[in-house]
């Protein structure tokens, strides 16, 4: 696996995703799992994760070079210290690499996973989203077989590069209701604030929650989950956007039981983003049965179907209007969300992902 930062998670989807994908393969039969780590994110010392083995890699650590020299070096020890039989990458950057093996050994089967098109990402320049959009037409030329976690994707990837493939989505966890236990150090309980789980980039729109959240008269709070990465001006700009005010809370990357805690107890969640690719949070989130109030792109309209509610993209003044709505109506919110969950539990499975995903491999 190429591409993640890291397992165990930390945070980012593609690192859940990897995550929970590289422990099931490992529990099969003939399946050894290698998953390339960054430092910074996953010990040096750790070298094996329950049954997946890890390899710890150095990068450089800057906002434009962290992840293709990492993915470079991933790619040159897969092929030649390894000699993988199959190399996984995840994500449009690190697909970048893929002319390596495809000249240096051919007969190495190539899979990429196609999470986002990134370059529409706003925390990048014109260059870095030059450098992104090859690495997608690498991966979508290149690649032996393609695996598009969305509708959205599959149906581009075919019309953009004439591939045929399934899509196959990222799965979640069958969960219960956790108390609110850990999360009381916070003054948080069962359904007093709405949550957001979400890295601090632009594009995720944390900026339009803030603003329209000011905007709503509740004692509800807004709790906002997740780290800035190479983005400290634009988290920065939140925490002066929020101007102290205690009903808005930033507690930084969560994960574990807390995050489960967090996740269960939440009257709410709102994932305000202006472009997605399958937002594992908004997945987790509606697996543990919480109403969500999501922007209406494209992705957002197809995971729960017409269960969730949404806003217009962009709009502060309609997502405001949408917040008062649910919150004055707690009784179809929560018919909503008994929708969106038993959704998801026939429609997302980590099992299932996996064996759909190990039938690339072949």
């Amino acid at each position: 696996m190429i591409g993640q930062k890291g397992i165990p998670t930390l945070f980012g989807g593609i690192e859940r995703h990897v995550e929970e994908v590289s422990l099931r393969l490992a529990q099969k039969k003939n399946y050894q799992v290698f998953v390339y780590t960054r430092k910074y994110y996953t010990s040096k010392k750790l070298d094996r994760y329950r049954q997946v083995n890890l390899i710890s890699l150095p990068s450089l650590k800057t906002k434009h070079l962290d992840a293709i020299s990492h993915t470079f070096l991933a790619t040159l020890h897969a092929l030649f210290k390894l000699r993988a039989e199959v190399i996984h990458y995840h994500g449009i950057g690190p697909a970048f690499n893929i002319w390596i093996p495809k000249i240096f050994r051919p007969r190495t089967k190539i899979v990429f996973t196609f999470h986002c098109r990134d370059y529409f990402h706003e925390k990048w320049g014109a260059f870095a989203q030059f450098a992104l959009s090859i690495g997608e037409m690498m991966g979508c030329y290149l690649a032996d077989e393609i695996i598009p976690v969305s509708l959205e994707i599959q149906k581009y990837t075919e019309s953009q590069y004439n591939r045929k493939t399934d899509f196959i989505p990222h799965g979640v966890n069958p969960v219960n209701h956790v108390p609110a236990q850990l999360i009381k150090q916070w003054g948080l309980k069962e359904n007093n604030y709405i949550l957001a789980v979400s890295r601090l980039i632009a594009h995720k729109g944390i900026h339009y929650l803030i603003k329209a959240f000011q905007q709503v008269k509740t004692d509800k709070k807004l709790v906002i989950i997740g780290p800035g990465f190479y983005t400290q001006d634009y988290k920065a700009k939140l925490e002066k956007m929020a101007g102290g005010d205690n009903q808005i809370m930033f507690l930084g990357a969560q994960q574990g039981k807390i995050l489960k805690e967090l996740y269960s107890n939440a009257c709410l969640f709102v994932n305000p983003s202006e472009q997605e690719g399958l937002p594992l949070a908004v997945l987790e989130a509606g697996s543990f049965g919480r109403p969500l109030l999501l922007s209406n792109i494209g992705i957002h309209k197809q995971m729960f179907k017409s269960s969730p509610f949404l806003f217009k993209n962009k709009s502060i003044k309609d997502l405001k209007q949408k917040l008062e709505f649910i919150l004055k109506n707690p009784k179809i919110a929560k018919e909503r969300a008994k929708e969106i969950k038993d959704y998801s539990r026939k429609t997302y499975n980590w099992d299932k992902v996996v064996e759909k995903i190990a039938l690339r491999y072949i």
